[in-house]
């Protein structure tokens, strides 16, 4: 079977490149086919998943700040965001009769908040200018022919096929949620091509504190705790509660090395939500390369040690005055003291965390002497350390790091140095992003400019 454009992989990228290339195929009157090859039964399923289902499918900050956002090859995408911004991501979706919105921290969402419209509305852009999609055909093997042309060994429906195309774009998408399809496979084609894969690892992922699992079960090394590994008691106490406007920093072998302040979420996977999500990229590296991390929580920000040190004592003066607490044994009291300055539900975590803050003073042989010790609760809630033992891998991280270098790309175009004819676009690439719509929209521009390229390129 015959294409004239290959576009192997139908998720954000892949289906961008898709509608690039037929749109400038019909711009210059080129009478050409663009052929999508999907492996699963319906083409962008990593998209249904995106935002909690809600898909946050771009992030309307300029480039300036855009760029600040991602975290490796920000100089490569520069030509393809210029090429499709954020701005011009939403006007294309609207033209095809999606609504949208724009929430807080400039993230753009379908109105509808059903990532299924977004999916829809590519399908059906693509539909529109005659890309075939074909589902159910996983390509098994690519090679390049004498004569620059690709040839690519596929699975489908009934059985083998063998598929020859001019251009070939590989949109295939890392190693995340390989549920939805993303199993790695173009990282092989791209080698089997002659290009270098850099060192892969999931980003945006939960961070496994010390303790959190049953059993924390690290492989060899890479500290991998698969999320179903079930929740110790100290997990069950924490998991489900979500902590808003607090700070966390990332300690590196004991040594500050980044901080972030939002929401942070615990779940039953460890550490994760915003600011969680943020600093994991750093920590799976470090724990990879044998490094010790640490996570410390400051609870209240807003105030100076001194400050919430002053703050506790006058509580405690209060509880100490309210009759309704006066009957009240000490260690209830501070738990009282505690329901002041945190979430309830947080307390019994915290406390089983940070016994240090009640010390027992055996007096004599029947007498017990309980103390609450408020400048330690003052100390716990500005630093709460967490030891990282481990983080949750591909199977529920938001986007893989590291992929195809870059440097044997033309940014200008996603065209491959090596070979003529072949692009490689979105997740695939060594580019990953922090969480708020920054990774889709680097996958949409980096796919558009990939097909466009493949298109005037015919």
């Amino acid at each position: 079977m015959k294409s004239d454009i290959i576009i192997i992989g139908g998720g954000a990228s892949g289906l961008m490149a898709a509608y690039g290339a037929a749109k400038t195929l019909a711009d210059r009157d080129v009478c050409a086919q663009v052929t999508v090859l999907e492996k699963m039964p319906r083409p962008g399923r990593k998209i249904m998943i995106t935002g909690k289902g809600r898909c946050n499918f771009t992030n309307l900050k300029d480039w300036n700040e855009f760029s600040a956002h991602i975290r490796a090859g920000s100089n490569f995408v520069k030509s393809s965001f210029y090429n499709l911004t954020s701005a011009k991501m939403i006007d294309f979706l609207e033209s095809y009769g999606l609504e949208t919105v724009v929430e807080r921290g400039d993230r753009a969402f379908p109105a509808s908040h059903h990532a299924s419209d977004v999916v829809d509305t590519l399908v059906n852009a693509c539909l529109s200018l005659g890309v075939k999609i074909m589902t159910e055909t996983s390509v098994c093997d690519v090679a390049v022919a004498a004569d620059g042309s690709y040839v690519l060994a596929a699975e489908g429906p009934d059985g083998p096929e063998k598929w020859l195309c001019r251009r070939l774009i590989v949109a295939t998408g890392g190693l995340s949620y390989p549920g939805t399809g993303s199993t790695g496979d173009g990282y092989a084609f791209a080698e089997k091509c002659g290009h270098s894969v850099k060192t892969l690892f999931p980003s945006l992922t939960a961070m496994v504190p010390q303790g959190y699992k049953v059993d924390d079960v690290i492989s060899s090394a890479k500290c991998h705790i698969d999320r179903s590994t079930p929740l110790s008691e100290l997990g069950k106490s924490l998991c489900g509660i979500q902590l808003k406007n607090v700070t966390a920093a990332l300690l590196v072998d004991g040594n500050e090395v980044d901080s972030e302040f939002g929401d942070l979420d615990f779940t039953d996977g460890g550490i994760e939500g915003p600011i969680g999500f943020q600093l994991s990229r750093r920590c799976v590296k470090t724990l990879i390369n044998g490094g010790r991390a640490e996570l410390v929580l400051d609870l209240k920000p807003g105030v100076t040690l001194t400050e919430l040190t002053t703050r506790v004592k006058e509580l405690w003066s209060e509880i100490d005055r309210d009759p309704r607490s006066r009957r009240a044994k000490e260690k209830e009291r501070c738990r009282i003291l505690l329901g002041k300055l945190m979430p309830w539900e947080l307390i019994p975590g915290f406390m089983t965390m940070h016994p240090e803050i009640i010390t027992l003073e055996r007096r004599s042989r029947t007498e017990t002497k309980v103390w609450v010790n408020l400048v330690t609760i003052a100390k716990a809630l500005k630093e709460w350390h967490f030891r990282i033992a481990g983080y949750v891998g591909y199977e529920r991280c938001v986007v893989t790091a590291g992929g195809v270098a870059t440097d044997e790309l033309i940014g200008k175009t996603m065209e491959s140095r090596l070979h003529p004819g072949l692009y490689f676009c979105g997740e695939l690439l060594d580019v990953d992003s922090d969480t708020g719509g920054y990774n889709l929209q680097t996958a949409f521009c980096t796919g558009l400019l990939a097909g466009q390229s493949a298109g005037k390129g015919l």
